[in-house]
């Protein structure tokens, strides 16, 4: 019974940092990938990346825990989040608080390999991350604060790679927040009949009858940004190829979203896809340059 127990208790924790749904992951680890290769100028050195790719995973574990300890009182009144290992007591809000501040000294563990500016820039990433669960409790935009958070790699790897961040990683870093606050208005399109209820601010709500041409502009936004970006990086022809493909990827996601709820929970993760196709994209150009 102890056995069984535990490893109930692994299942709890590996719920918790959302560690079974790593469509998160994927969509930090996208533009941390575009960030990398772009201040490497080609393929990154492999010490670099794996350390970058490591803090993604632990800093978003990290970031969904701490969002769930905040959200404690309110995931058992929301069809979507009331089976959360918080909500349901498998796991205490003490144990999330250590299991938080365990996947923080993880990856400040990495740091140690890095420059000191970059390590600066790291303090950053933990305010980020450690705010945002809170701010759709004060303002309606709490996706612009998620946005910051999961665009913070962008600067961290120029820092590491170049010791600078020259003014396209900047632009990247815009785009990256424009990309974040649009999918993640998608996905708050699902909550937003329980957010409307229990008091939680969002976007969605924000936005109202406007939230998918709002979207749409953010999506443009984004894209224009990297088009950008890429006359001043000097980028070849796959890389514009690539955000080429974007354009119908977002269409779909705006056509799964006028469906239903569910929809809309789909066009969000539809954006895993975007980030892949921007990726190759730009691998590619890099390559062929």
């Amino acid at each position: 019974m102890h056995w069984q127990l535990s490893w109930q208790r692994k299942a709890s924790y590996w719920q918790l940092m959302r560690m079974d749904k790593p469509i998160g992951i994927y969509l930090l680890l996208w533009p941390t990938w575009w960030a990398l290769w772009l201040a490497a100028e080609g393929i990154p050195e492999a010490s670099v990346w794996l350390i970058f790719s490591l803090g993604v995973v632990l800093m978003r574990a990290a970031g969904c825990v701490i969002n769930d300890f905040a959200d404690r009182k309110v995931d058992g009144k929301v069809e979507r989040t009331k089976n959360r290992p918080l909500a349901t007591g498998a796991v205490s809000a003490q144990e999330a608080l250590q299991l938080f501040s365990l996947l923080l000294a993880c990856a400040a563990i990495l740091l140690v390999f890095l420059n000191n500016q970059t390590r600066l820039l790291a303090l950053v990433a933990v305010l980020l991350a450690s705010s945002y669960p809170f701010m759709k409790r004060y303002t309606h935009l709490p996706q612009v604060v998620l946005g910051a958070a999961y665009s913070w790699g962008i600067p961290m790897a120029f820092m590491a790679i170049q010791g600078e961040v020259p003014f396209y990683a900047w632009l990247l870093y815009l785009a990256n927040l424009c990309w974040t606050v649009a999918y993640d208005t998608f996905y708050a399109l699902v909550d937003r009949p329980d957010d409307l209820q229990v008091g939680i601010k969002s976007t969605a709500i924000l936005f109202g009858a406007y939230a998918q041409p709002i979207i749409a502009l953010l999506q443009l936004l984004f894209l224009g940004l990297l088009v950008w970006i890429g006359t001043m990086a000097l980028m070849a022809w796959p890389f514009y190829l690539g955000l080429g493909l974007a354009v119908p990827a977002f269409v779909y996601q705006h056509y799964l979203a006028k469906q239903s709820r569910q929809g809309a929970f789909q066009a969000f993760l539809h954006n895993h896809y975007v980030g892949l196709i921007i990726f190759l994209g730009l691998f590619v150009s890099l390559g062929w340059s």
